[in-house]
C-alpha cells in the first residue's frame, strides 16, 4: 500500500493543487503546467520511478493537454525542444571522457600516484584525495563518476590496512578519509563549470531564463579564486574539526607503489586520453575566440576516442548513466523553459519580489544566495535543486536589480550547486556512496554538514559581496 502511494505521489500532489482555484494573476493554464511541475519536483525528489521517466512523463502530460500551447505542432516542437539543446549534448559527451578515465585506468593511476608521494601521513592521504578530484574534475561533469565511481574504489583500500572499519574504530583512520572524500568533491564541483552535470543545467536556464550565456572561463575566472583557498584548507579543517587518531599512514604508499607496479607502465592508450582531456578543455577555455562551439568540441573529442579506441561505440550506446542523464536533463529543461512560457516565473517573481522592494542590490544579491543555499536541505537532488528554484530565484531578481548585475547574481547562484552537497546525506550524488561506507553515523554527518556547510556558505556570501 506504501509503495503505491510512494509510486503515485507525485501524480497525486500535481491533481490535488490543480484542483485548488487558480490564483489572481495567473492563467488556468500556468497554474495547471505549475501543478505538474510541482509533482514533477516531488517524483525528482522520492524518486518512485527512475528521474528520467518522471521528466518524460511531464513534458508528456503538458503537452497532450496543451498546456503550453494549443497549436499541437507547437507543443511537440516544445516536448523535444531540450533533446536539441547544445549543452545536454555536452554533458552526454562528457559523461563519455569519465568512461574513458575509467576504461583506460589514467583516474586510478593519477589517484594512486597521488597516495604514493603524499600519503605517508594522514593528512598528506587527505590531500591526496583531494588534489586526485580536483585534477580529474574540470573533465567529469558527473562528481557521482568522479568521486565515487574513481576515487572511493581507491580510498577504501586504505583503512582496512589499519584495522579501520565501521564496526573497529572508525575514527582511527576511516571517518577522516570519507569526510574529506566528500567534502573535497563539493568543492572542485563548484570550481569548474564541467565539475558537476547541474553547473551545465543551470548555465542553459540561465541563458533561456535571462539571456545570458555564461562561459567556461568566466565561470573558472571567479570560482576557481573563490574555491581554490577552500580547497587548500578543506582536507586541514577536516584533520583538525574531525581528527583521525592514526597519524602516520606508511602503509598506504607501499600499498599504492605495489598497485602502480601491478598496472605496469603507463599506457599509450593513458596518454591519448589526457591529451584529449586537455584538448577538450582548451577548446572550452578559448572556444569563444576560435570560433568552436563548447559542444561541438566535445562531440569532436568523443568521436575521436571511438575512432582511436579508447572507448568502443558499444561503449556509447550501452553508458545507461549518459543516456539516462541525457532524457532527464532533456526534459528538465524543456520543463523549465515551459515556466516562462507559461507565464509562472512573471506571476511568481513579482508575487515575491514586492516584499524585497527597496533593498540595496547587494543585500538582495546576497539573501538570495543565503536562501538558494539552504533550501537544499529539502532536495536530495542538485539537479532538482536547480530545475525547481533557479529559474524562480532568477525571476525574483530580474526586477529587483540592474541588467549589470543580475548576470553577477546568476553566477553566484550557480556556482553555490557544488558546494551545498556537503550538507546532508542525501545532497548530491556521491554522498550516498561516501556515507554508505558506514564509517561515519547519520547523526555525525549532518553535525559535520551543518560545520562545514556554514563554512562554504561563509565563503559564497564573502564572494558575493567581492564580486557583486
Amino acid at each position: 500500500m506504501f509503495d503505491t502511494i510512494k509510486k503515485f505521489s507525485p501524480i497525486i500532489v500535481a491533481i490535488l493543487m490543480a484542483l485548488i482555484p487558480t490564483p489572481a494573476g495567473l492563467t488556468s493554464e500556468g497554474w495547471y503546467f505549475l501543478s505538474i511541475f510541482v509533482g514533477v519536483v516531488v517524483g525528482l525528489i522520492i524518486e518512485p520511478v527512475p528521474a528520467a521517466l518522471v521528466g518524460l512523463f511531464g513534458v508528456a502530460i503538458v503537452a497532450v493537454l496543451g498546456l503550453i500551447d494549443p497549436n499541437a505542432k507547437v507543443s511537440s516542437n516544445w516536448m523535444l525542444s531540450g533533446f536539441s539543446n547544445g549543452v545536454i549534448w555536452l554533458i552526454f559527451a562528457a559523461f563519455m571522457f569519465a568512461q574513458g578515465y575509467q576504461k583506460t585506468g589514467l583516474g586510478r593511476r593519477i589517484s594512486l600516484l597521488l597516495i604514493k608521494f603524499l600519503g605517508k601521513n594522514t593528512l598528506g592521504l587527505g590531500y591526496a584525495v583531494a588534489i586526485a578530484d580536483g585534477i580529474l574534475a574540470p573533465f567529469m561533469p558527473s562528481n557521482t563518476a568522479r568521486s565515487a565511481g574513481t576515487i572511493y574504489p581507491v580510498v577504501s583500500n586504505i583503512p582496512p590496512m589499519f584495522k579501520s572499519t565501521p564496526d573497529n574504530d572508525p575514527r582511527k583512520i576511516g571517518c577522516y578519509l570519507t569526510w574529506v572524500g566528500i567534502a573535497a568533491t563539493c568543492v572542485t564541483s563548484s570550481m569548474f563549470a564541467t565539475a558537476l552535470a547541474p553547473n551545465l543545467l543551470a548555465v542553459n536556464l540561465i541563458e533561456k531564463g535571462i539571456g545570458y550565456s555564461i562561459g567556461w572561463g568566466e565561470w573558472a575566472s571567479v570560482m576557481i579564486p573563490a574555491m581554490l583557498p577552500l580547497f587548500v584548507l578543506t582536507p586541514w579543517l577536516a584533520y583538525v574539526i574531525y581528527p583521525p587518531t592514526q597519524k602516520h599512514s606508511p602503509e598506504a604508499p607501499a600499498w599504492a607503489a605495489q598497485e602502480l607496479k601491478k598496472m605496469g607502465s603507463i599506457t599509450a592508450k593513458e596518454l591519448m586520453m589526457l591529451s584529449y582531456a586537455f584538448l577538450a578543455l582548451i577548446f572550452w577555455v578559448f572556444g569563444k575566440q576560435i570560433g568552436v562551439n563548447g559542444t561541438v568540441a566535445a562531440v569532436f573529442v568523443l568521436t575521436l576516442m571511438v575512432l582511436t579506441n579508447i572507448i568502443t561505440w558499444e561503449d556509447v550506446l550501452t553508458n545507461k548513466g549518459a543516456w539516462n542523464v541525457f532524457v532527464w536533463f532533456a526534459t528538465l529543461v524543456a520543463m523549465a523553459s515551459g515556466l516562462k512560457k507559461a507565464g509562472v516565473l512573471a506571476w511568481l517573481g513579482d508575487l515575491v519580489s514586492v516584499y524585497l522592494q527597496g533593498m540595496p542590490e547587494a543585500s538582495v544579491a546576497i539573501l538570495l544566495v543565503v536562501l538558494f543555499f539552504v533550501l537544499h536541505y529539502f532536495f536530495a537532488s542538485t539537479t532538482a535543486h536547480t530545475t525547481a528554484l533557479l529559474p524562480l530565484f532568477l525571476a525574483i531578481a530580474t526586477p529587483l536589480v540592474s541588467p549589470e548585475m543580475l548576470p553577477k547574481i546568476a553566477l553566484m547562484l550557480a556556482g553555490s550547486l557544488g558546494v551545498m552537497g556537503i550538507i546532508t546525506p542525501y545532497a548530491t550524488g556521491p554522498s550516498p556512496i561516501w556515507y554508505g561506507s558506514g564509517f561515519i553515523s547519520q547523526a555525525r554527518w549532518w553535525a559535520l554538514g551543518a560545520i562545514f556547510g556554514g563554512i562554504y556558505l561563509a565563503v559564497m556570501v564573502g564572494v558575493t559581496i567581492m564580486y557583486v
